[in-house]
């Protein structure tokens, strides 16, 4: 949830300094792509632990694909999205992913710490 959080900051960060001085800019950048390694590894470890064993395979690939759709999506979209708002707006709607990302960890936190307490 921490990188998910730090994500949502950068994202919005990058909207509010958009068009000023680069340097800002540049390191709330790549704050954002050091926050954005773990997904992968951390989204494969939460559906191989939950899934069930003999349907994991198949919902890690089900996970992959989708993460690669939703990337190729945002590549296609971003600049014509841009085009008709700015990329400032762009980058604060990418903020919505990890907004989405933290309730879903909610969520399951809520239902597992449940899951254990009826035991």
């Amino acid at each position: 949830m921490i990188c998910l959080m730090v994500r949502g900051g950068a994202a919005v960060g990058s909207a509010l300094l958009y068009g000023g001085p680069v340097w800002p800019m540049m390191v709330v950048l790549l704050v954002w792509g050091i926050a954005i390694v773990p997904d992968s590894g951390i989204y494969s470890t939460l559906v191989a632990d939950t899934a069930p064993p003999e349907r994991a395979g198949s919902l890690l690939t089900v996970q992959t694909a989708l993460g690669f759709l939703l990337t190729a999506f945002t590549v296609q979209t971003a600049p014509a999205l841009a085009a008709v708002t700015g990329w400032a707006w762009v980058l604060a709607i990418m903020a919505l992913g990890p907004v989405v990302g933290i309730r879903a960890m909610q969520l399951l936190i809520r239902r597992d710490h449940g899951a254990i307490s009826a035991r």
